[in-house]
């Protein structure tokens, strides 16, 4: 009986404490961490969506870059944060269940973290400089055959769907190619561009505008179906190597962030991408709108988790 009684009176305690601060949420800005370098796609989404989310938070919502680590080091910095929910982070599939795969992290699995909604969704792409004497995919893997190690293609870091993307292209077609890894589009582009390596896996809106400018080229598209941006560009697929590996952002906040302030955030959050501006800038960006609330985001992290155990361990990438 008396244990009982000393269970609910910490029951109460713990309620008395939690509850004031969830009523008053939120009193203080709302950091938001994007996981890679400005100017990158996760940057690109996750400034307005903050935008848009600063009619809920009326103290203001800033955007925070800690790029690193494939998204790791601003992911690991949020994992370990105060529950409180003044501070999440806009994270790729990748940094969520790849790197702790391959990497001692604080934060292990889809269960270490909370998913407060996903954003947007795409598939990465390979392309080379619009003046590289490489026409076509076919001509890249024969000259890579031709001199195994010499072509360098640049990612935005170790252990991204990019950088798996490309690891599949090189099993699929029994090729040598050099991976080059940097901490995200604003390094690998000024890459590319000048020279330092010959191609560069990314994301189709950050490749597009320099497609337009002619300054790019796109060879193939690691997706089941062709990209509308890019119709005349070959799927993988098409061309007998089985990869397709999308990507999806999920704003995420730390494991114990109170339910009443993850329903306040996911809110706030889905007003903001159901924004006209932030709908025409995703379209503009050539990423797919991909809603999925926190426990769907969860039950899916899981799959691909699983997903990617089993792919690392194919590419030799994950120890057992």
């Amino acid at each position: 009986m008396f244990q009982a009684l000393m269970a609910l009176l910490t029951m109460v305690l713990v309620f008395a404490s939690v509850a004031p601060a969830v009523a008053d949420y939120p009193e203080r800005p709302l950091t938001i961490v994007a996981a890679y370098p400005a100017g990158g796609m996760v940057d690109i989404v996750a400034r307005p969506l903050a935008e848009g989310m600063k009619k809920k938070f009326p103290k203001g919502v800033a955007v925070l870059n800690r790029p690193g680590g494939g998204g790791s080091v601003g992911m690991a910095e949020v994992a370990q944060a105060k529950p409180d929910g003044y501070t999440v982070i806009l994270a790729p599939v990748s940094t969520l269940v790849i790197h702790p795969q391959l990497n001692q992290l604080p934060y292990k699995t889809p269960d270490d973290y909370e998913p407060i909604l996903n954003t947007i969704a795409f598939y990465p792409l390979l392309a080379v400089r619009e003046d590289a004497p490489w026409k076509t995919a076919q001509e890249f893997v024969n000259a890579a055959k031709a001199a195994p190690g010499k072509l360098r293609v640049g990612s935005p870091g170790e252990g991204t769907a990019s950088h798996l993307s490309l690891e599949q292209l090189k099993a699929s077609a029994g090729v040598n190619i050099t991976h080059v890894p940097f901490s995200g589009w604003g390094e690998s582009s000024p890459a590319v561009l000048g020279g330092h390596t010959e191609g560069v896996v990314a994301q189709p809106g950050e490749v597009r505008p320099l497609v337009e400018a002619k300054k790019l080229r796109v060879l193939v598209v690691f997706q089941t179906t062709r990209h509308p941006v890019f119709p005349n560009t070959p799927t993988a697929k098409e061309l007998g190597w089985d990869t397709a590996l999308g990507t999806w952002f999920v704003l995420t906040a730390p494991k114990g962030t109170p339910p009443a302030v993850i329903k306040y955030l996911h809110d706030a959050a889905k007003v903001s991408m159901e924004d006209p501006a932030f709908v025409n800038l995703m379209k503009t960006r050539a990423v797919d709108l991909d809603y999925r609330p926190g426990e769907k985001a969860r039950q899916d992290l899981w799959r691909e988790y699983k997903l990617y155990t089993d792919l690392l361990t194919r590419l030799g990438m994950l120890k057992k």
